[in-house]
């Protein structure tokens, strides 16, 4: 029994190593070659200011281009497109 969930287990982390072997070679090499690797998403910052008297003041900065790979795991450095698009806000605590 211990064996066999073992070997499931080791089944699953072989397949998702596959998985990111081969996202990771389809944006490197452009495969398909009319596919585009990276994309641009609109990110509002802004600033949390947390004051002396327990308050936070909110400083809003204009919305930002954000570079984005067009895949499933993140490469390169740069976020997911899916990911990224979910998060178009991004809090930065002072």
């Amino acid at each position: 029994m211990k064996r066999q969930l073992l070997r499931i287990l080791a089944g699953i982390l072989g397949l998702l190593g596959l998985l990111y072997v081969g996202d990771y070679l389809s944006i490197r090499y452009r495969i398909p070659g009319s596919r585009d690797q990276f994309g641009t998403v609109n990110v509002q910052n802004y600033y949390a200011i947390h004051e002396k008297n327990g308050k936070t003041e909110y400083d809003y900065q204009d919305p930002q281009a954000e570079t984005c790979v067009k895949a499933i795991f993140p490469h390169f450095g740069y976020a997911p497109c899916w990911y990224a698009s979910r998060h178009l806000e991004k809090r930065i605590d002072i």
